[in-house]
């Protein structure tokens, strides 16, 4: 006979009827009679179906999911483009403030003073971080802040009744970028990437016309290469009528040594959840805010935070201009606090060391295990480099298989298969949270993983063994996701 570990049971397969594990305080609404809130149709018909489990029970459960899943409290998440570093606890404790945590959106302005005072000053921050005019804090995500850019390129087109038809975008950017730029009415037009990882300028050239309201491009771009004739591909865009987008992802890499509206940027987002800490996983949260030039700050969405001559805070709701709200209330507010605290405890000097260790550990790290694994583009890496597993697919193990077997070594994959103009893709961004005796073990994982595809090619198809699930079929996964648990 098998023993069976409670702790692995689903919650509801531990339920034992009588047991208790809370206690409530006494109602103060009327559980059976509807109300003039609650409705008749509104009232359950009949108890809820809730598992019966002491406390220390439903502690040990969540205990246990968390220690299944993979996150940065627990090892290395070398993300490539996601930027995935460790979040001080401080930023979390800050932002649990009740203060903060218990503000509604819908508060007058006089009792939420310190928010607005928060959310202003973290507006001048990232201003003079970027270089750019004015920010919203809207946007909840980089992608929604790519879709709010897009939108107030086309505005600005509008007022001048230019009815312009695409934008330009690298054959290496990030999957949103032509999402947003479809979702916004236009049109893509894809530019090559030259041999040394940039944008091709002499494609660039051909596919700029009258018709291109901008150009979306990522700094340093998706090979983690800086584009070092930025200011020719600006120059180019604006001689053709166009604007400058700049996708935010890879700011970790710049913050303190440079600025997008010097690049010649005229729109720039911030992922605030992963540049300036809080890493993203399960959807969110996450906050993008979006930052532009004195000429395109009419168009930001309302409303916004201003300070009277008084020192109060208010919010302006903007001008005729505006594209208008793009979030329910104010954005993802919790982010804004953590980014806020974060910024504040590094302050100027710390972030440019942030930006300064994350180029250093990516080079780092890139040199340990390229004599091992191909780098198609490697001059000039910033915060990230794109590897290739070329070699070990020639010899019988794809870049998928590398990717789960790093699994059993209870350490993250890199992102895999991106960009795609790099075969076998492995995508790897140490940030600087990581010391120089965990990008040594990192690099001895993938080092010895590498040996195993002659020894063990056999084992590393079958990984991972050492997690709770194993090697999905990942195409009905995503199609056919199901988790949902029900007792039979």
């Amino acid at each position: 006979m098998t023993a069976t570990h409670n702790a692995t049971l689903p919650i509801f397969a531990r339920s034992v009827p009588g047991r208790i594990g809370h206690k409530l305080p006494s109602g103060d609404v009327p559980a059976t009679e509807p109300t003039s809130v609650l409705k008749r149709h509104m009232l359950r018909q009949q108890a809820a179906h809730l598992p019966e489990v002491s406390e220390p029970e439903v502690v040990r459960h969540y205990v246990t999911l968390s220690t299944r899943n993979h996150h940065i409290d627990k090892d290395i998440y070398p993300l490539g483009s996601c930027t995935m570093k460790y979040n001080p606890k401080i930023n979390d404790a800050v932002a649990e403030l009740p203060g903060f945590a218990q503000l509604h959106p819908l508060q007058g302005e006089g009792q939420i003073q310190g928010a607005l005072e928060l959310m202003f000053h973290l507006e001048q921050a990232l201003k003079a971080m970027t270089g750019m005019h004015s920010f919203t804090l809207q946007p909840p995500a980089g992608s929604s802040g790519e879709l709010v850019g897009v939108l107030m390129m086309r505005r600005y087109h509008q007022a001048r009744d230019d009815d312009r038809k695409v934008i330009v975008i690298p054959d290496s950017a990030h999957g949103t970028n032509p999402a947003s730029v479809v979702m916004a009415g236009y049109q893509t037009v894809k530019v090559a990437t030259d041999d040394r990882g940039r944008v091709d300028l002499a494609d660039l050239r051909s596919k700029l016309s009258s018709e291109v309201a901008g150009m979306m491009l990522t700094q340093p771009n998706t090979l983690g290469l800086f584009e070092d004739h930025i200011e020719t591909i600006a120059g180019l865009v604006h001689e053709a009528g166009g604007l400058m987008y700049m996708d935010g992802a890879n700011l970790n890499a710049l913050i303190g040594l440079t600025r997008p509206a010097d690049m010649g940027f005229d729109i720039t987002h911030i992922n605030l959840h992963k540049t300036f800490s809080t890493p993203h996983g399960g959807g969110g949260p996450g906050s993008g805010p979006i930052g532009v030039t004195r000429q395109l700050s009419s168009y930001l969405p309302a409303p916004r935070v201003a300070q009277d001559i008084s020192g109060v805070y208010r919010w302006d709701e903007g001008q005729a201009e505006s594209i208008g709200r793009v979030h329910g209330h104010f954005g993802n507010f919790g982010m804004l606090v953590r980014a806020y605290a974060y910024i504040l405890a590094l302050g100027g000097d710390g972030l440019a060391n942030m930006s300064r260790r994350a180029v250093l550990n990516a080079n780092y790290l890139k040199s340990t295990l390229t004599d091992i694994y191909d780098l198609p583009y490697g001059d000039g890496t910033m915060h990230e480099f794109v590897l290739s597993g070329r070699r070990q697919k020639e010899r019988g193990i794809k870049t998928l298989d590398i990717a789960k077997k790093l699994l059993d070594y209870g350490v993250h994959a890199p992102t895999v298969y991106f960009p795609l103009v790099v075969p076998e893709a492995l995508m790897i961004e140490p940030t600087e949270s990581e010391t120089r005796s965990t990008l040594d073990r990192f690099s001895a994982i993938l080092r010895e993983i590498d040996g195993l595809v002659d020894s063990d090619p056999d084992g590393i198809r079958a990984a991972p063994r050492n997690t709770p699930v194993r090697r999905l079929d990942e195409t009905t996964a995503n199609r056919e996701l199901d988790v949902h648990w029900m007792a039979e």
